[in-house]
């Protein structure tokens, strides 16, 4: 295993044999990013798909991650290899075309270039049966919205496959209304020398979320096709972006240079083989200290900023299976807040930040999810002598984010195979807020037995 540390020399962050281990960054010469958008090339034709049940074309996939796959045609029919009810349509199309991500796959659907049984199907969750006939066009790539920007990147790794990237609190990921400049996206375009890109603010709308979800929540299900010329219609990938972080965390963060490592890095989410660990600091502490939530995540119908966890049987219409397991690293500030350990089992949207609200304990920081700075005083106040009362009102003031960050990613490259691991500590202000708490802890502590004596 290839383990890259980000920055620094090793230190001891937390108590409890809890380390952020840090060693001198690993960085390969820069190459140039393999752009996805370019001249559609068909790499097999229409013909020998369909009506011929002795053609081998029947019993392969297509394969060839040198080309961008626009107008590749698939005419099938489903075979009886499906072992249970129910299999999408997207999930089929896309282990028929080996090397296309099923992202991909999902906007040739909603652009309405996939027929079944001779009817336009555009619903990607559409389940297929034995005996189906389909019909699927690739769609074009399309260029984004996006202006190549010299905003400086914290790389920890890179090679010609991939880039891992410590993602700063409040940068967002991609280009969305209100933030058309300064993002993640805008970067990679100027370190790679990518020129200006396009793709449509319904998409971008889309895109504001915290997770990978299988990657497939970059496409909305919402998404329409009205209202498209009669051209062949386009389908938009995002150069690279594979999972996602919500502006307010930092941390790892994986990018795809190629289709083929985009595809398979896709893979390892939707199979959860990808190794994630987070650190977050509580309102609260959580009980038991160490445990698993699984609750279904769904969006909060009150509000569509924030997802909401709620107890019971999934409503795949509402709510989607999440479980994240726990573990309490340090009791901060006379057990009022708590240094926390997230290891995620899913990658639904906001999962820790709603994963903690269930169990009472909201992220500091995070006021969409309850943890507003009244809400953190209150809790501070009685376990805080009271000379410190205004050092707390300050620190509290300061706080401007959710205080989560990715500390760790793990996964198999797409290309060598090899199993790789990085780690990054938090940044200084998360760190700050935690040496603050255990001021408070110390302090009250002596207090405590200064009034003893």
């Amino acid at each position: 295993m290839l383990s890259v540390h980000s920055c620094g020399c090793c230190r001891v962050f937390a108590a409890r044999g809890f380390q952020f281990q840090t060693s001198p960054s690993l960085f390969f010469s820069t190459t140039n990013y393999k752009s996805l958008v370019g001249t559609a090339r068909n790499v097999a034709a229409s013909s020998g798909f369909a009506g011929d049940s002795n053609s081998d074309l029947r019993q392969e996939t297509i394969a060839d991650t040198r080309t961008n796959y626009a107008g590749v045609r698939l005419e099938e029919t489903v075979d009886n290899g499906i072992r249970s009810g129910k299999l999408r349509l997207d999930s089929w199309i896309s282990s028929r075309i080996s090397g296309i991500s099923r992202a991909r796959v999902q906007s040739s659907i909603r652009a309405g270039l996939v027929q079944v049984n001779g009817r336009v199907i555009d619903k990607v969750s559409f389940n297929v049966k034995t005996g189906d006939e389909i019909s699927c066009t690739i769609a074009e790539l399309q260029t984004l919205r996006a202006v190549p920007e010299n905003i400086p990147l914290d790389i920890v790794y890179e090679d010609e496959h991939v880039l891992v990237i410590n993602k700063p609190a409040h940068m967002v990921v991609h280009p969305a209304p209100g933030n058309t400049s300064g993002t993640l996206v805008n970067g990679i375009l100027h370190h790679c020398n990518l020129p200006n890109v396009e793709y449509s603010n319904e998409e971008a709308l889309s895109n504001t979320e915290d997770s990978d979800d299988e990657f497939n929540s970059l496409y909305s299900d919402a998404s329409s096709c009205e209202g498209l010329s009669s051209r062949p219609s386009v389908a938009s990938i995002r150069p690279g972006i594979v999972h996602r972080l919500d502006k307010g965390t930092s941390g790892l963060l994986v990018v795809a240079k190629d289709e083929h490592s985009h595809m398979k890095l896709s893979e390892q989410f939707k199979l959860r083989t990808i190794k994630r660990v987070y650190v977050s600091l509580t309102a609260g502490l959580p009980t038991p200290v160490a445990g698993r939530v699984e609750v279904p995540v769904g969006r909060d119908p009150n509000n569509r900023l924030r997802m909401t966890a709620v107890a019971g049987p999934v409503n795949p219409r509402k709510s989607r299976h999440a479980a994240s397991r726990y573990k309490v690293i340090e009791i901060l500030a006379g057990g009022s807040c708590a240094l926390v350990e997230w290891k995620l089992e899913t990658g639904r949207t906001h999962q820790i930040r709603a994963h903690a609200k269930y169990l009472g304990v909201p992220l500091l920081g995070d006021e969409v999810y309850g943890a507003t700075k009244n809400m953190v005083l209150s809790l501070l106040r009685p376990r805080t002598p009271s000379g410190l009362h205004s050092k707390l009102v300050q620190m509290v003031s300061k706080i401007d984010r959710p205080c989560l960050h990715a500390l760790t990613l793990g996964f198999e490259h797409p290309h060598t195979g090899q199993e790789v691991h990085f780690s990054c500590e938090p940044p200084a202000d998360f760190n700050e807020i935690l040496n603050q708490l255990r001021k408070i802890s110390n302090e009250r502590a002596f207090s405590t037995k200064r009034s003893i004596s």
